[in-house]
């Protein structure tokens, strides 16, 4: 009888090679070689998820300073062969039970297994060292550039990956806010961590808000002190926020993170196409209108998109450039002192106004305010509101009326809040007045959904 056997063989050898490759791509960052971040999360979540596990670890969180300059002188070429390089000597510098991983565009995380957070805040610093101490040679030019590290403790208490990411951004952040090329190790009682993290947290509330049309605009009027056939509207607008809650969040709250965080020019942006679009479309407000005033950043002041924006919005409704003033900050001038030139300018041969918002709080106030194009002076609420107590608060706003007026500018008193105020700023001349004295900021451009956010 005879018997066949078939036999079929299959060489698994390049099936395996090719499911190898694949894996490494999908868990590497193809640039640099080394893990990449959901690689870098799935390894921090298993360690925090180990069971009994009583060592201490900790989180290394590092971001390039003046990255940019490189990218934006050199190319992304360059960018990406200094990322190659500094890799490699951070590598050297980590432990075989460590793992580095790339984060995102230059930010990197390194996860020390069983190291006290003394250990690493020493590694932390060679790193720190060996990055400043690198030479970048692109083009025959040399470079050279710093990193921000935030360092976080792992313990058993660390619940998540994104609370321990989040924890060792806020310390990096700190970082760079005390002068860059440093390591600062998260605490979770740090007051200055903790005003980081409420200022991050409202990053989110910002862009929600905007995303689910949840600001709001108030009016504040500003009274003319002298008597003057020009008796239209004549006030301010603000910006407020309305809380999940329904309650109204001052500007205070949310300002300062706005302008940390790169979102003021989106909050102006905001306002000034939702005041436009509503002064379009209520024609008898616009023709009882003799001013209305919109404050701007210092971050819409050196953006040239902003300044495109508002042109466009002003051709786009038609409406008449002269009656709408912008506000700016003395600050924010002075940092921005070309660029501010600029935009002012551009937007006077429209036809618009600019006032230079809490005159006289810089120390070099009346040197720098030949250079700027404005038509008006807020004087600093500072010196107001106390004025007819004080001497020498009542000379400062004397001094800044009279050189207004002498360099051809109206003035508009701040802070005013009673009727004494009033009448000492109107026999000293002061154009128009301005605070709680005059009129309190009320309810004025309102989301179509406030009364339901109310609620």
């Amino acid at each position: 009888r005879l018997h066949e056997l078939l036999i079929v063989g299959e060489d698994v050898n390049e099936n395996q090679r090719l499911a190898d490759e694949l894996q490494y791509q999908a868990t590497h960052d193809s640039l640099t070689g080394i893990i990449n971040r959901k690689e870098f999360e799935r390894q921090v979540t298993e360690l925090l998820h180990m069971p009994g596990d009583k060592s201490r670890h900790a989180l290394c969180y590092l971001d390039l300073d003046q990255f940019k300059v490189i990218n934006d002188a050199c190319g992304h070429i360059a960018g990406d062969e200094l990322l190659r390089q500094l890799t490699e000597k951070i590598s050297t510098r980590v432990r075989d039970s460590d793992t580095i991983g790339r984060l995102g565009g230059d930010e990197f995380g390194i996860l020390m297994r069983n190291c006290s957070i003394e250990q690493a805040d020493r590694v932390a610093e060679q790193i720190r060292d060996l990055v400043e101490s690198h030479r970048f040679m692109w083009d025959d030019k040399p470079f050279s550039i710093g990193v921000s590290i935030g360092l976080v403790p792992i313990d058993h208490d660390t619940s998540t990956f994104q609370d321990l990411l989040g924890a060792a951004d806020i310390a990096c952040y700190a970082a760079k806010d005390l002068g860059r090329n440093r390591v600062h190790i998260y605490h979770a009682d740090d007051t200055d961590l903790t005003k980081r993290r409420s200022e991050m947290d409202w990053v989110a509330k910002i862009n929600q808000a905007l995303e689910e049309d949840r600001m709001v605009i108030y009016m504040q009027p500003i009274m003319q002190l002298a008597d003057s056939p020009r008796q239209g509207d004549h006030y301010e607008l603000l910006v407020r926020m309305v809380d999940d809650d329904g309650a109204i969040i001052p500007p205070g709250a949310f300002l300062p993170a706005a302008e940390r965080y790169d979102l003021a020019s989106k909050i102006d942006q905001w306002v000034i196409n939702t005041a436009f679009n509503w002064f379009s479309s209520h024609p008898g407000n616009i023709a009882r209108l003799e001013q209305c005033n919109i404050n701007l950043s210092g971050q819409s002041l050196a953006n040239e998109q902003v300044l495109d924006f508002i042109l466009a919005q002003l051709d786009r409704n038609g409406l008449p450039a002269a009656k709408f003033c912008f506000e700016i900050t003395e600050t924010a001038a002075i940092q921005n002192l070309g660029t501010a030139s600029n935009f002012m300018q551009s937007l006077k041969q429209r036809g618009c106004l600019f006032a230079l918002d809490d005159f006289g709080s810089g120390l070099s106030s009346f040197s720098y305010l030949k250079q700027f194009p404005v038509d008006i002076l807020k004087i600093d609420g500072a010196f107001v509101k106390n004025m007819v107590n004080d001497p020498i608060d009542f000379a400062m706003v004397q001094s800044i009326n009279d050189i207004g007026h002498v360099m051809g500018k109206q003035t508009v008193a701040e802070f005013v809040e009673d009727n004494q105020t009033l009448e000492a700023l109107r026999s000293m001349g002061v154009d128009y007045a301005q605070g709680y004295g005059v009129g309190k900021p009320v309810p004025f451009i309102l989301p179509a959904n406030y009364q339901k956010l109310a609620s």
